[in-house]
């Protein structure tokens, strides 16, 4: 069955290790690292994806000295109990046949205390702390940190690490001359910017035997000014093979860069282009990243000779048997990362465990247990959005007997019409996922049937998941023909006019001004469009707006609050530049033929619009709950039925896999 993605499962030597197919699990940073005590968590989450096919994958960020960490508590690798705590974690994937290497990251004047160090004391425009010119002395014991590191993994288990030399941290900084000002040994020429990398690679190959794997990750395209040159890039990939590098892997971006790398504004394969400029000028393998992930992609990339293997990693959080499933010829049964940074970005910028939207098993894997139900039971789960789809298909998961009553004609609720958001069209990949798990699970999926309580009589649970409608806000003339609801627009039950206001500013407000204004453009699937939008190594190329759009909120401040912490700015960039005015502290006064008649800090204002879209809240649907109640049955309610608010489709899935885990 491999034979579907032949080049994929082709077999492929990396130093003097093969593995059997071309898939990496790339390196996320997921929280867990930062408690040693309890790496436990760690092992089983790598444990469960190497089960599931990965043939290799790379941990989250360790630093190699106690300046390169990330935050100011210790998240080195540099001393023998380290080496110690970390035994467990390559030992539970070796157990399951699979291999893993340490990631050695230091941060440079990205750290987040006020020991940083770079090349030179330019501060990072993302950090507040200004970092200290690393001595000749900083830079050699340096590199002798990063192969002490090395040997240091060899002896907890690990199969090799993987420097991470892209994304703007340490590495990067010595090759670009945008942070590279020095005038030593170390800076002016490329030879001379590059030297740091040569050394830490050579050393760290001696430092440890042949079998041990050193993949480097390299920026293959950095998107700030006096950021590396393609030319400079190949050149580099060529030191770090000489230098006894055994695999190339890509990076794209500074975080810094005001270019989308991994949202879902960039395309599937997107950056490919870059790491193909790498292709025959090495010989060792070179491995494709950012935004793959599906097995057809990365099928397509190697095919194509865009790359000997690709890296994935937020799909691994999606699906732990990715691999597997593709293996098998199952790639329909892949349960899609959807590329929305919610549960794993998002809760890394603000400290939290990473998990998954559309999997909240990911990194939960010893607590969040989905275990055969002792007592099978009838249950009944009443909507099939995000959280009703997650109960059912969990407690079908368990062996319970599992009705599903969707009263529209398709499986999605919210998810239906964030599909239709540009960018967000990943999101119908759920959708399939579902309606083939419910197949495969013998749930028996009522659509287009709306639930009455006598329908539910003979079941002993009853889940109640029917969602939310969009909230009515009380203006004056808010019957008016030209309103409609964001629900009504994106389903396509009524139309926009030329000119639209829309009414709150929240992620809701902020994807339907996108959607206004981005519909029929192909930027975010397109490889050519993508980068003519980004001014990806041309010139910025804008089209008109589909609609002239004016986002208004009541409150004052930040405009686009709510998920998104991650690819907000994305969203607000392209509406800057698709010209939508935004205001913010507006009172909604009355709505006519005139338009949308507001006060903004005092001043009357009229909106002449031919459109008001009401973007302002939603509130929970209930109209089972007193009857169902009055049956005496056990009623769970969860997702946006239990609390409307913000649309929250991490909440909702995860309400609805450990409401089932513990029916």
């Amino acid at each position: 069955m491999a034979q579907a993605f032949p080049h994929v499962f082709t077999p492929i030597q990396v130093g003097t290790q093969t593995l059997p197919n071309r898939i990496v699990m790339g390196s996320m940073h997921t929280c867990l690292e930062e408690d040693p005590d309890d790496y436990g968590k760690i092992a089983a989450y790598f444990a469960e994806r190497a089960r599931g096919g990965c043939a290799l994958m790379v941990t989250g960020g360790f630093a190699p000295t106690i300046e390169g960490r990330m935050l100011p508590r210790p998240n080195t690798f540099t001393t023998e109990e380290h080496m110690e705590a970390h035994r467990q974690i390559p030992a539970a994937v070796h157990a399951e046949g699979g291999r893993i290497l340490l990631q050695l990251l230091h941060a440079g004047r990205y750290g987040y205390h006020p020991d940083i160090v770079a090349p030179s004391p330019i501060k990072s425009p993302i950090n507040k702390d200004t970092p200290r010119e690393m001595t000749d002395a900083d830079i050699e014991a340096t590199i002798d940190g990063y192969a002490n590191s090395c040997r240091l993994a060899e002896q907890a288990g690990y199969d090799g690490v993987e420097f991470l030399g892209s994304e703007g941290y340490l590495m990067t900084e010595f090759l670009a001359p945008h942070t590279n000002k020095r005038t030593d040994r170390w800076g002016g020429s490329l030879e001379n910017r590059a030297r740091f990398v040569r050394e830490v690679v050579s050393r760290s190959r001696a430092a440890v035997s042949d079998d041990f794997i050193l993949m480097f990750r390299l920026s293959v395209w950095d998107g700030i000014p006096d950021g590396s040159t393609a030319d400079e890039i190949v050149q580099t990939a060529k030191w770090i093979e000489e230098a006894g590098a055994n695999l190339i892997n890509s990076g794209v971006g500074w975080h810094e860069a005001q270019i989308p790398t991994i949202s879902q504004a960039v395309p599937r394969g997107g950056w490919t282009f870059a790491t193909r400029r790498i292709m025959g000028e090495v010989s060792i393998p070179v491995v494709a990243s950012n935004r793959i992930n599906m097995p057809e992609t990365a099928e397509e990339i190697i095919a194509t000779g865009g790359a000997d293997m690709v890296s994935m990693a937020r799909p691994f959080l999606a699906d732990s048997a990715l691999v597997a499933k593709a293996e098998a010829g199952l790639s329909d049964r892949i349960n899609t990362c959807i590329a929305c940074n919610q549960a794993c970005l998002d809760h890394y910028f603000t400290a939290q465990p990473i998990t998954c939207v559309v999997n909240p098993r990911a990194g939960r894997e010893t607590e969040l247990l989905v275990t055969p139900a002792a007592s099978p039971k009838k249950v009944a789960v009443i909507g099939g959005g995000p959280a009703g789809m997650s109960a059912a298909a969990t407690a079908a998961e368990r062996g319970h007997q599992v009705t599903l009553f969707e009263a529209g004609e398709k499986l999605g609720g919210q998810f239906l019409l964030a599909r239709e958001i540009p960018g967000k069209e990943e999101f119908g990949e759920t959708l399939r996922y579902f309606t083939n798990r419910f197949a495969d699970l013998g749930v028996e999926v009522r659509l287009g049937e709306r639930a009455a309580a006598n329908d539910v009589s003979s079941h002993d649970e009853v889940v109640l998941a029917t969602g939310v409608d969009p909230r009515i806000p009380e203006i004056s003339g808010i019957d008016h023909p030209m309103v409609v609801t964001y629900a009504e627009l994106l389903s396509g039950a009524k139309q926009a006019g030329e000119r639209v206001a829309v009414i709150g500013a929240g992620g809701v407000g902020v994807d339907v001004s996108v959607w206004l204004t981005e519909k029929g453009h192909n930027s975010h699937l397109n490889h050519a469009e993508f980068r003519a939008t980004w001014g990806i190594e041309q010139e910025v190329a804008t089209s008109p707006p589909a609609h002239q759009v004016t986002l208004l909120q009541r409150s004052e401040g930040r405009m686009g609050n709510g998920p998104g912490k991650s690819t907000g700015w994305v969203h607000g960039i392209s509406l800057r530049r698709a010209g939508v005015e935004m205001l913010a502290g507006c009172t909604y006064e009355q709505i006519d033929d005139d338009g949308l008649h507001i006060t903004v800090k005092g001043d009357p204002r009229t909106i002449e619009c031919d459109t008001v879209v009401i973007c302002a809240g939603a509130e929970s649907v209930l109209d089972l709950q007193a009857e169902i109640e009055a049956m005496g049955k056990p009623l769970h309610i969860i997702g946006g039925a239990k609390m409307a608010g913000e649309l929250d489709a991490q909440r909702a899935f995860d309400e609805g896999v450990r409401l089932a885990a513990a029916i």
